[in-house]
């Protein structure tokens, strides 16, 4: 008789999140500039001259702060011609965002899951486009969405075959965090919740991020929105969540048509500003 072998088992990788959370140490002594600037931010010492005055110590990281003072988003468009000035246009807590960014490599799009900037863009415009309708300030909106998909990145990051698989068999934002916390015990966006509480983000940050799936808590209603909003944009044939269901009732599908038209008109130009990629309507030199 031939006893068949058992079929391989391919086992989860163990996952330490308090390794995780030390490796991004790592990448901030690799970006002194964007660590002090994320330690720095949201200090009450701290006022736009100072703030410019590090970031100009970064050329890179001043330039896409530069490029979205001067975007649609702000009204600037090539008014701002100071790094002071873009500091106050786009607020400490968009500089602070920004700054994490570049620090975790979420600017290096080898590192990060397929089609991350489309999604994190669409996300991050959604939420400031409709944080009045939740009593929530836009700048902080646009930053959340900005830093959503951060755990995402670092799942990926330690787990780049596993987390493809993921991908592939999630289409869903809702299927893709189950299929996280089954494989690696958290997922993604609870990940990116506690970086953000280890460098002092505020709650009003973090709280959405861990009740987003609490289809009855409200406290998770704008991030939801603004994910389903993302998914009809970048999902191909996606199937449709009713965004009363999903937002306490809060919002009906006519006020999302406004919404769809603003993302898909503006998020390339957010996607430039953040990545650091140039277009013909840049503005010219800065100074500090």
């Amino acid at each position: 008789m031939t006893v068949s072998p058992f079929p391989e088992v391919v086992a989860a990788p163990v996952f330490d999140i308090e390794q995780i959370l030390a490796g991004i140490d790592t990448m901030a002594a690799q970006r002194p500039v964007a660590a002090q600037i994320v330690s720095v931010a949201n200090s009450d010492d701290t006022n736009a001259k100072a703030l410019a005055r590090i970031l100009a110590s970064d050329v890179a990281l001043a330039s896409r702060v530069m490029k979205l003072a001067n975007s649609a988003y702000f009204g600037m468009r090539g008014r701002v011609t100071s790094l002071q000035f873009a500091v106050t246009v786009v607020g400490f807590t968009t500089v602070r965002t920004m700054a994490t960014v570049a620090l975790t490599n979420l600017d290096d799009e080898s590192r990060l899951p397929e089609n991350f900037w489309d999604v994190t863009t669409s996300v991050a415009l959604a939420a400031a486009t409709l944080a009045p309708r939740f009593g929530e300030r836009p700048q902080d909106s646009l930053c959340l969405g900005l830093l959503a998909q951060m755990g995402a990145a670092l799942l990926n990051h330690n787990d780049p075959d596993g987390y493809a698989e993921i991908m592939a068999s999630q289409p869903t934002y809702r299927g893709r965090r189950t299929a996280e916390t089954r494989r690696y015990g958290i997922n993604s966006l609870r990940l990116t919740a506690i970086a953000l509480e280890q460098w002092g983000f505020p709650t009003t940050m973090t709280t959405p991020l861990m009740e987003i799936d609490d289809y009855r808590n409200s406290d998770g209603a704008l991030l939801r929105a603004a994910f389903e909003v993302a998914a009809r944009l970048t999902t191909e044939d996606y199937d449709e969540v009713p965004i009363s269901k999903i937002t306490c009732g809060r919002l009906g599908e006519d006020d999302l048509v406004p919404v769809l038209d603003l993302v898909r008109a503006d998020a390339a130009e957010l996607r430039r500003a953040m990545l650091g990629e140039t277009s013909d309507d840049d503005a010219g030199e800065w100074v500090e």
